[in-house]
């Protein structure tokens, strides 16, 4: 099994590769470049009628400037090349619409993205692995149909129209004030105390996190609630109940280990928490993370913090196919790897 995590790791690399390469073409080919959009400033400076005269005062001589100075001047390969070596050290470059280093901006926005990820994903399975449980130990039930409609019209409601509805009606829209509709923190959050803090901080939460956390319901409960019911009708179960035991016992003790299995597949991309972000959601509720940053980027052009977003976050979702596996293991040590 050693043997087939070597292997992994090593294609992970070797993918990683592959993506960084076929991204870094795709995005240096997209038309409206960062020089162009410096160029497009430089016109804009100028307002009315000077306009088309000041475009005529950008010489062949500044466009090659700018060309050098974002590193343009080279061949699309040979800029590759430059840019994975940087890449060996950590190194994404400067970010040509914040003038700062890549890994500084990243940075910056991680923690908001990173708390949001990881109270989604708490939240998802901790709530989502027992309404699964409860779902088919009591399939067929009116409480399994109607936990069932509830789930399926969560889930057929866009994030983005939920939180509108939030707002409206919690967020002081049209009835009642009782959260905040924007930002992650109060203006006073500075001179509140450890407690107040956290509780200023869960009460911007409220509403921004439920739209997270709610289009997870549908897929994730069923999916639980599936794999209990396929490990239910096994002849482990039968033999288990026909020595006695009580029903929670056979559910908890013995079925659950089995039917955690599928669900150990979605727990090693708890990684990717640290980039959970959506732009919608971001810019109804004015959160300055992840998704409102990755469309910056992209609308700007701005190349390097694009490249640096794509590895970090690709790297993180091949590592956790990787930590996928192991898991499998940790929950079934019936799995072997050394034949793959």
């Amino acid at each position: 099994m050693f043997e087939y995590f070597v292997r992994r790791f090593l294609a992970l690399f070797v993918t990683l590769f592959g993506i960084t390469l076929i991204g870094f073409v795709i995005i240096n080919l997209a038309p409206g470049g960062p020089i162009e959009q410096k160029l497009q400033q430089m016109r804009f400076g100028v307002g009315g009628g000077e306009s088309s005269a000041h475009s005529m005062a950008v010489t062949q001589e500044v466009i090659d400037e700018l060309k050098r100075q974002y590193g343009f001047d080279k061949p699309l390969l040979t800029r590759y090349g430059i840019w994975l070596k940087n890449l060996a050290s950590f190194d994404f470059g400067k970010s040509f619409y914040f003038e700062e280093p890549v890994t500084q901006v990243i940075l910056r926005k991680i923690p908001v993205s990173l708390q949001f990820g990881v109270a989604t994903f708490l939240l998802s399975y901790l709530i989502c692995v027992p309404l699964g449980i409860f779902k088919a130990v009591r399939h067929g039930t009116p409480a399994d149909s109607a936990s069932s409609a509830m789930l399926f019209v969560a889930y057929s409601v866009p994030s983005f129209m939920l939180a509108i509805l939030l707002i409206v009606l919690f967020g002081g829209g049209s009835f009642f004030s009782w959260f905040p509709i924007a930002g992650v923190s109060s203006d006073n959050y500075e001179s509140l105390s450890f407690f107040g803090k956290v509780g200023d901080r869960l009460h911007h939460f409220v509403l921004p996190l439920t739209c997270y956390v709610i289009g997870h319901f549908a897929s994730l409960t069923l999916l639980m609630k599936n794999s209990v019911l396929e490990e239910i009708k096994k002849d482990y179960v039968r033999t288990a109940r026909a020595k006695g035991l009580r029903e929670k016992w056979v559910v908890y003790k013995h079925v659950l280990r089995n039917a955690l299995i599928p669900i150990a597949t979605g727990l090693g991309h708890f990684l990717s928490v640290f980039f959970a972000g959506s732009l919608l959601i971001e810019t109804i509720f004015s959160i300055d993370g992840m998704g409102l940053l990755s469309f910056q980027a992209i609308l700007s052009r701005d190349y390097n913090v694009v490249m640096g977003l794509l590895v970090m976050e690709s790297f993180l979702f091949l590592l956790g196919n990787i930590l996928s596996d192991l898991l499998y293991v940790v929950v079934d040590p019936r799995v072997d790897f050394h034949a793959v």
